[in-house]
């Protein structure tokens, strides 16, 4: 049986106000770290500690709340969890996210918490929604787009603001944080230019997608998504939805159904299998890539892409 997204967050939110007093009593919860000689980080999922190992360097010890291979959205925090951040010199989240980290953040996190999602506006949920000339789009209904990552000029945005905040946290190396975030920003910066060359020519533009994950990426490069499901990848989607998204794949020869990799690819293998299509994982970048990092994920999802749009 399938939980409610609301349900979800209920519990997942109660759960974090339970253990905040077990968190106490094994936490000192001053935000003085561990490791006088580094600033202790938390980071809410991986996208995040990606960019405060790159900046941070050898000033900081990162500590990711999620568990590789677990899927970020449903994170309930144990009292450990709950420690780490009361103890963290900065804690590295996006609100709205994950409930459960939003919760310890307003109770434990003070003014040692980083909001990536101020960094710049976020994109309304019902943005980037599959549309045909004179029609509404298909879109989801209200909250926002918390997947910036997908975005790479975004997320080098995220990582200057990240130097600024991990400067003030240790002043004597700000100017490493911030010569490690320019770095940073240049391949971020290399990244966009390869996307928008590669995808500049391709014969479809549509990508169908297990969950509606891609609304950055798209906007960034012009494609156009269909989410099979909404932006909780967990949901299951009516036999009504799996019809209309079957029939635009097949108005727009849909070749590729992309699934990611934390959750199950049976509503993606429905649809393929529905319209005659094959399967593809497109990464979402929501955990740790199995190899390498967060670039060559995005890398490797550019060249499915181009394969999946026959872009030349």
């Amino acid at each position: 049986m399938t939980v409610r997204p609301a349900v979800r967050a209920l519990a997942a939110t109660t759960a974090a106000l339970l253990t905040l007093a077990g968190a106490a009593a094994c936490s000192g919860g001053d935000g003085s770290g561990s490791d006088p000689n580094r600033v202790d980080v938390v980071a809410a999922f991986y996208p995040l500690q990606f960019l405060a190992e790159r900046i941070g360097g050898d000033a900081v010890t990162v500590t990711n709340l999620v568990k590789p291979g677990a899927e970020p959205h449903d994170l309930e925090l144990n009292p450990r969890q709950v420690g780490k951040i009361s103890d963290a010199e900065l804690i590295v989240y996006l609100a709205g996210f994950q409930p459960a980290v939003d919760e310890a953040v307003a109770q434990n996190g003070g003014d040692r918490a980083f909001d990536v999602a101020g960094v710049q506006p976020l994109r309304d949920a019902a943005e980037g929604g599959h549309q045909h000339d004179g029609e509404a789009g298909h879109q989801e209904s209200g909250g926002k787009d918390p997947h910036v990552w997908l975005d790479p000029t975004r997320l080098a945005t995220i990582g200057d603001r990240l130097a600024e905040r991990l400067g003030r946290a240790d002043p004597d190396r700000a100017a490493d944080f911030t010569a490690r975030a320019a770095a940073l920003r240049a391949e971020l910066e290399r990244l966009d230019a390869d996307y928008t060359q590669g995808l500049k020519t391709c014969q479809r533009r549509e990508i169908v997608t297990s969950h509606a994950a891609f609304g950055y990426l798209a906007a960034r490069y012009q494609l156009d998504q269909v989410g099979i499901t909404g932006l909780s990848p967990e949901t299951e989607p009516a036999p009504q939805r799996l019809a209309e998204v079957a029939k635009e794949a097949r108005a727009h020869q849909a070749t590729t159904i992309f699934f990611e990799t934390l959750v199950s690819p049976k509503v993606a293998e429905t649809v393929a299998r529905e319209v005659g299509a094959r399967t593809a994982v497109l990464d979402p970048i929501e955990g740790p890539p199995a190899e390498g990092d967060y670039l060559s994920a995005m890398r490797t999802n550019l060249q499915t892409l181009r394969t999946a749009l026959d872009c030349s």
